[in-house]
């Protein structure tokens, strides 16, 4: 019930106005967002290289409604790509086709993208395509088979979610095509029709698709903070002679520190997904959705942190 509540929640624009107003909201925000701004992302970046970890930017907002945004959601991933290159950081960038225009004009999505790939490609790096409600995911797919692979190779990646019924098909599909895939959950309401209502279905789907992409996968991205999950993917690994370098562990941030620390700690490769900018109120109605103890626990620091400063 909390989960739907949230859920739904994180659908109504209307709504984001006053919350972004409010003090308590932003202080929420600034465990899983690194900011609103490009430089407030590098300089959450640059942290996490210290630690030895990758990331991953992603400019938060989706489904514009006009070119004008579009384009201008393009020109923030030329900057960030940029000021990557500047200093010098381990990162690359997660890109969403609706916040490219994708919903207004095909055809300039695609032109959009086509400058940021061609920006991160002359600079050695990589973009991944974010995966959105299952409403968009045959069109992402096809776009990404049809068009940015053929054109781009491993320059561009893509992302599957488990929770979809499709996607042991579509896990195949990408080994065939030799695509590199990021592996997550995910993080939206969808029907049962298309969609596992079960955690335990989704878990199961999850560990079976992981499987195939740490014995086929091009260096997939294992997306999970399930402790149980990493557990088992580090075995089958080990048991299956799959070397740390072919893979790699991502986890949100804000989420999981510790284990992303311990992993990291372990030898195997870390990259944390770092959002910024300035819609975070669907972000983290997400995040406190996939696990609403979270509401606790982050209420609680707020409040240790400002008896330690009164």
């Amino acid at each position: 019930m909390i989960r739907a509540g949230l859920l739904w929640l994180s659908e109504q624009s209307r709504i984001f106005g006053f919350i972004r107003g409010n003090g308590l909201a932003r202080r929420l925000a600034a465990r899983f967002v690194a900011g609103e701004t490009v430089e407030a992302a590098v300089a959450a970046l640059q942290g996490l290289n210290a630690s030895g970890m990758a990331a991953s930017l992603d400019l938060l907002g989706e489904s514009v409604t006009s070119l004008s945004e579009a384009r201008a959601a393009r020109d923030t991933y030329l900057e960030t790509l940029d000021r990557i290159r500047t200093v010098g950081a381990d990162a690359n960038v997660s890109v969403k086709l609706t916040q490219m225009g994708l919903e207004v004009d095909e055809r300039v999505c695609v032109e959009n993208l086509r400058a940021i790939m061609a920006r991160a490609r002359s600079y050695g790096t990589f973009v991944r395509i974010d995966m959105e409600q299952s409403a968009y995911t045959e069109n992402t797919l096809q776009l990404f088979k049809r068009t940015f692979h053929p054109e781009f190779g491993n320059v561009v990646g893509v992302v599957l979610q488990s929770y979809l019924r499709r996607t042991e098909r579509d896990v195949e599909e990408m080994i065939a095509l030799g695509g590199r895939v990021r592996l997550c959950k995910g993080a939206y309401q969808e029907p049962a029709t298309v969609a596992f209502p079960d955690k335990r279905d989704v878990d199961a789907n999850y560990v079976r698709c992981m499987e195939r992409l740490l014995e086929r996968g091009d260096y997939p991205g294992i997306a999970t903070h399930d402790a149980r999950i990493i557990a088992h993917a580090k075995a089958f690994a080990r048991r299956t002679g799959i070397a740390p370098q072919r893979f790699e562990f991502q986890m949100l941030y804000g989420v999981r520190r510790d284990l992303q620390l311990s992993l990291r700690r372990e030898g195997y490769n870390v990259r944390v997904y770092v959002p910024f900018g300035g819609h975070w109120y669907p972000y983290l109605m997400r995040r406190l959705a996939e696990r609403p103890a979270n509401i606790a626990f982050l209420l609680g620091n707020i409040v240790r942190e400002s008896l330690r400063r009164s």
